[in-house]
């Protein structure tokens, strides 16, 4: 099937959402900016102390090294060309820099839930270890989706764990998905290949696969992925549009390891972030994203369905510095 064209559409949060997200984000913005600016009280510049504590903070906010030393680095050229930054002129410069280091989605993956312009079916393959809310993720995913009137096939390949299939059976029942499932043992990589078969005869619009909660340092279980995908394209060719890694917000630097042996064995070009709300390790996601270059497009702030969102950069940093 050709390469296609999404018909765009800008993601904004509604005023509510901008509040929820702010509502979350609580914990992150208190270990980020509100450790900053006490870090700023007192001080008539920025000097090689500052930056210093502002590393440490950065990193404490679960940034990541790679991308605390990125940004102290551009804010030391600031002050050279510019001089020193007022407290409202530091926080408008993070903010900037902040979103320009999140990539965008790219033109292949759909923006939103509405797939106006986009194939059909929409192939979508959910990868993560166990315990970030994948298979949970996934069903917020469906919800999402049926409610914009599309027919819905979940796919049953986590075959290691009962409770997965278990799971998406109680979302079916939620949402009125469809699901195939070769039950307990099967080949990952058949069940696959069945739901997109299955999926095609039913019309679906949007095909979600669920995998099996992997352990990142298990190397066999991290080649079945490329399996699965690579079973998909014998399909559908495209196929998947979309490579969802999940990661708990929780985790910290955990997620970084994370991404980095999943980056190493799919073609990750979408994460969803889970359980911002209430953490304060929700700096991880900026920190992931810019890392690996992976850009986010859902993110959990709530146990509702109605609390996976889809992500609104602008909206996510500014929650992190407003007062």
């Amino acid at each position: 099937m050709a390469l296609f064209s999404w018909f765009k559409k800008k993601t904004e949060s509604n005023p509510e959402e901008r509040t929820q997200t702010k509502q979350a984000l609580g914990a992150t913005r208190e270990n980020l900016w509100g450790k900053m600016t006490r870090a700023l009280t007192g001080k008539r510049s920025i000097d090689a102390d500052f930056l210093e504590e502002l590393e440490s903070i950065l990193v404490g906010a679960d940034l990541g090294v790679d991308t605390a030393v990125s940004l102290i680095e551009q804010l030391e050229e600031q002050v050279k060309s510019q001089g020193y930054l007022t407290t409202e002129e530091l926080k408008s410069w993070m903010v900037q820099r902040m979103q320009s280091l999140i990539p965008d989605i790219p033109e292949h993956v759909a923006p939103d839930f509405s797939l106006n312009g986009g194939v059909k079916p929409y192939v979508v393959l959910v990868v993560g270890v166990n315990g970030v809310g994948k298979t949970t993720t996934i069903g917020k995913m469906a919800h999402r989706y049926v409610q914009e009137g599309k027919k819905v096939v979940l796919g049953a390949a986590d075959t290691f764990r009962a409770a997965a299939v278990d799971q998406l059976g109680i979302w079916k029942e939620r949402t009125g998905a469809e699901i195939v499932s070769m039950g307990m043992g099967a080949d990952p990589a058949s069940v696959a290949f069945e739901t997109l078969k299955q999926g095609q005869e039913m019309g679906a619009d949007v095909i979600i696969v669920d995998t099996a909660g992997r352990l990142h340092n298990k190397v066999g279980l991290m080649n079945e992925l490329g399996k699965i995908k690579r079973v998909m394209q014998k399909f559908q060719p495209d196929a998947p549009h979309e490579v969802v890694l999940v990661i708990d917000a929780t985790t910290g630097q955990n997620a970084f390891e994370q991404a980095r042996q999943f980056a190493a064995a799919t073609q990750v070009n979408a994460l969803a972030v889970t359980k911002l709300d209430g953490t304060a390790k929700g700096g991880v996601l900026i920190g992931v994203s810019h890392e690996f270059q992976m850009p986010v497009k859902y993110v959990g702030l709530g146990e509702g369905a109605e609390d996976l969102r889809l992500f609104d950069k602008q909206a996510f940093v500014e929650s992190i510095f407003e007062s």
